[in-house]
């Protein structure tokens, strides 16, 4: 039968048990004795069978004498054909500091209150231990037998000393337990060995690992308890009932236990020294592709500077907007004298040089407010050939303004979301170091490498890159932010109306999330569980959201969402997410309110961006108006477009699009998966790659080139994405079960015997994530010499 044996580590008790099964010799009678006569002396390794009642017990001594560095452990069984419970015998077991009592059947209480009785019990006793100051120490134990049965009640004695009873490092050790027959000296039962030490539950492998801080001597007890049931390790809370209650032997477990030592703090040095060198190493990387790009820039100005004073300067070179357009490049742009709205009113105040993005004079009600965008909204963004210059048209000041807002706003919500968290986890931790309890916290506590008061600083250490490269990033942002506005400063024309509009607020805030990423993912594994798996997860949202809204601001500078929104959509997403979590598992209510939101949400944002935020119903008139408004549309762009879409383009992006989200919605709702946090990223992922990977297609399609560096990144970000998903899926440990369950999928460490599978996937995502970062950062380079009313938008 399928037993669960408790796993506990006992400090403030001085040496290692190991119990082996004793072989019964022939057995003997004891005699009948008044309990006012003095103790009979008894023999190890003899069977003494009697009777005992109300009016007789029997008393048996044991003597030894255990010499200085010997430990001698003693083992004691008894056995008694008696099923009657109102009657049971009392074995009470004296030494020299201790005593020990239980009765016979031993009664164990399960699940609904259900009873066990076991008519065979045995029990190790705590030893006395010899040293050099004592020498030799004469041990005495009293075994007392009795009963309160008027008839008398049968039983069995045996009393042995256990061989080998210490563990040896690095030597495994084989034997056979059950629930009445715990392999252990003191808190050997399903009741009390929780009371003091570290303990948890296994059904196949555990592992828990020692500080010598716990335990000054060096020395504590390894107890083995097998439960009666098996709902403790995840097993059925469910079991058909028998007549007979008497279990006796039938649940048993054989067990393998070795002592190994840890890790060296030599280990500890190289796992951080290796850590911090790895992601520096791309701090390096980076500032040598800056003084690269700075050399050559360097040569290009002294080079510029000798053709000038030869007067052989190409005016198509330091001026490409006076070179010839291709026919037909034009189409659906609007003519020069209304391309740059910005540069048009700073040259009407007298040639001013520009202003900062930082003017206190821009307000955020100046948004929207230009009259000729106003006028010409409608009619600009539903063409059906858009170009760039048709999407930046509002003042560069008032839009960056507006996406500074998103790095902003992060550090806010960063803030006020990470403190209850570190406080929370720091609580977590506090009650595994306290009560001993290591069920609470799902490790893979065959690599966990405690660290003070942390008992798995490995996890923890492995989310340094996060960090590391989210900095790195938030500096190459930052260079290429004082670059650009040293071009606007000096009036440069390819600043000003060539290439993407470069708006750096949400790089900002994508740094700041990688960030934020690493310092919850680490708070996740201080104690990682089923109630705080959403700290791993709520930065990755922002992350893929961010990621998104940063591509369609490409292209759609004037456009993009504004960060309220968007973060408002972020903190609905993550209380869909928590509400997933609570009532995902088994709810089907849940499901389908939550499948039509999603299908509901998709349409509704497929429609504002075929439409570029245009599409407005009007519902002021009756209520019909809505629905006349959604039948217009249906019939003038389904039927009577039906063979060719009026914006093709997005039609097949969209289309692609709600299937992958209808599918996610249809298998959450038919499969009801129990990882509901990691279902809602996997919803945003795919949507991040899809609309990538359309971008990128169009981008080709459009004869736009992708220069080494985003070429490089693009292929980096494949690769190292691959090799991370690879070690992602390992899966070491899962809280959708319980704690023994998670056991059984624990792994070895497999780098420098510090980091496990796990820890690999937070360095190698940790990269992806900034490798990801620079294509979105670098892919348009090429453009940077385009005119704007060349650049289609898609």
């Amino acid at each position: 039968m399928r037993g669960c044996p408790q796993i506990a580590l006992l400090c403030a008790l001085p040496w290692l048990l190991r119990a082996a099964a004793p072989e019964r010799p022939a057995q003997h009678l004891a005699r009948r004795r008044d309990p006012r006569d003095p103790a009979r002396g008894a023999d190890f390794d003899r069977v003494y069978s009697g009777e005992v009642s109300l009016s007789t017990e029997n008393i048996y001594s044991f003597n030894y004498t255990s010499h200085p560095g010997q430990v001698n452990a003693v083992r004691v069984y008894v056995n008694s054909s008696s099923e009657n419970l109102d009657y049971p015998v009392l074995v009470v077991v004296r030494q020299q500091k201790e005593v020990l009592s239980w009765q016979v059947p031993l009664l164990f209480q399960g699940l609904y209150q259900r009873s066990y009785n076991y008519q065979e019990v045995s029990r190790t006793l705590c030893p006395s231990e010899a040293t050099n100051e004592t020498g030799p120490l004469k041990q005495l134990i009293f075994v007392d037998v009795a009963s309160m049965a008027p008839l008398g009640a049968q039983y069995k004695l045996l009393v042995t000393k256990v061989k080998n009873f210490q563990l040896q490092t690095n030597v495994a050790f084989y034997f056979t337990a059950s629930p009445s027959q715990p392999q252990c000296p003191v808190y050997d039962l399903d009741h009390n060995v929780e009371f003091n030490g570290v303990y948890q539950s296994m059904t196949k492998k555990a592992a828990i690992t020692l500080q010598k801080k716990d335990f000054p001597g060096e020395q504590f007890f390894v107890v083995f308890v097998i439960k009666p049931e098996d709902y403790a390790c995840g097993g059925s809370f469910f079991i058909q009932e028998k007549k007979n209650q008497t279990w006796n032997l039938q649940r048993t477990k054989n067990l393998k236990v070795t002592i190994v030592p840890s890790i060296k703090e030599s280990v500890f040095v190289k796992a951080i020294l290796l850590s911090f060198l790895i992601f520096f190493s791309f701090y390096l990387g980076c500032l040598l592709i800056a003084c690269v790009h700075y050399v050559r820039f360097q040569r290009k100005s002294i080079n510029e500077s000798l053709g000038s004073n030869d007067g052989s300067g190409s005016m198509a070179v330091s001026h490409p907007i006076a070179a010839s357009t291709p026919e037909g490049s034009n189409y659906g742009a609007i003519d020069a004298s209304s391309s740059s709205p910005g540069r048009q009113m700073s040259s009407s105040d007298g040639g001013q040089p520009c202003q900062s993005d930082t003017d206190s004079s821009v307000e955020e009600s100046d948004f929207d407010t230009m009259p000729d965008i106003e006028s010409d909204k409608n009619i600009i963004r539903t063409k059906v050939f858009l170009y760039l210059s048709d999407l930046s048209r509002k003042d560069r000041r008032i839009v960056s303004k507006k996406y500074k807002i998103y790095f902003w706003n992060i550090i806010t919500i960063a803030v006020f979301y990470a403190l209850p968290v570190i406080q929370l986890v720091i609580t977590y931790q506090t009650v595994v170091n306290v009560t001993g309890n290591q069920d609470i916290c799902y490790y893979n506590f065959l690599c966990a490498h405690p660290l003070g008061v942390l008992s798995a600083f490995n996890n923890i250490l492995s989310n340094l890159g996060h960090v590391l490269l989210g900095f790195l990033f938030l500096l190459i942002v930052l260079r290429r932010d004082i670059l650009h506005r040293r071009a606007l400063d000096a009036k440069d024309i390819f600043a000003m109306e060539y290439g993407i509009p470069k708006h750096f607020g949400l790089f900002y805030a994508m740094g700041i999330a990688l960030m934020m990423e690493g310092v919850l993912s680490a708070c996740y594994h201080v104690c990682p569980n089923y109630s705080n798996f959403q700290f791993d997860t709520s930065f990755m949202y922002m992350i893929a959201g961010l990621c998104m809204l940063k591509l369609y601001q490409t292209r759609h500078p004037d456009i993009n969402a504004s960060a309220y929104a968007a973060y408002a959509s972020f903190a609905l997403v993550i209380t869909l997410t928590v509400l997933g979590v609570v009532f995902g598992k088994n709810d089907v209510w849940f499901w389908v309110i939550f499948s039509a939101i999603h299908i509901l949400a998709s349409l509704a944002l497929s429609t504002q961006i075929y439409y570029m935020g245009r599409f407005k119903i009007d519902g002021s008139d009756t209520d019909l108006g809505i629905f006349r408004r959604a039948a217009m549309v249906l019939y003038t762009d389904c039927i009577q477009q039906c063979s060719r879409p009026l914006y093709m383009d997005r039609m097949v992006l969209l289309i692609v699009g709600n299937l992958v989200n209808w599918s996610f919605a249809l298998f959450g709702l038919i499969y009801r998966p129990r990882d509901f946090a990691s279902y809602m990223l996997g919803i945003f992922i795919c949507n991040l790659l899809l609309y990538l990977a359309f971008y990128i297609i169009m981008k080709l399609r459009s004869s736009e080139k992708v220069l080494p560096i985003p070429l490089f990144c693009i292929v980096a970000t494949a690769v190292v994405w691959a090799s991370a998903l690879y070690f992602f899926f390992q899966n070491l440990s899962s809280w959708e079960g319980a704690p023994a369950e998670s056991r059984e999928k624990n792994r070895e460490c497999i780098l420098l015997d510090f980091f496990d599978d796990h820890d690999i996937w937070h360095f190698l995502s940790a990269t992806a994530l900034f490798f990801s970062f620079l294509v979105l950062l670098t892919l348009d380079d090429d453009l940077d010499v385009v005119r704007r009313d060349q650049i289609p938008v898609f």
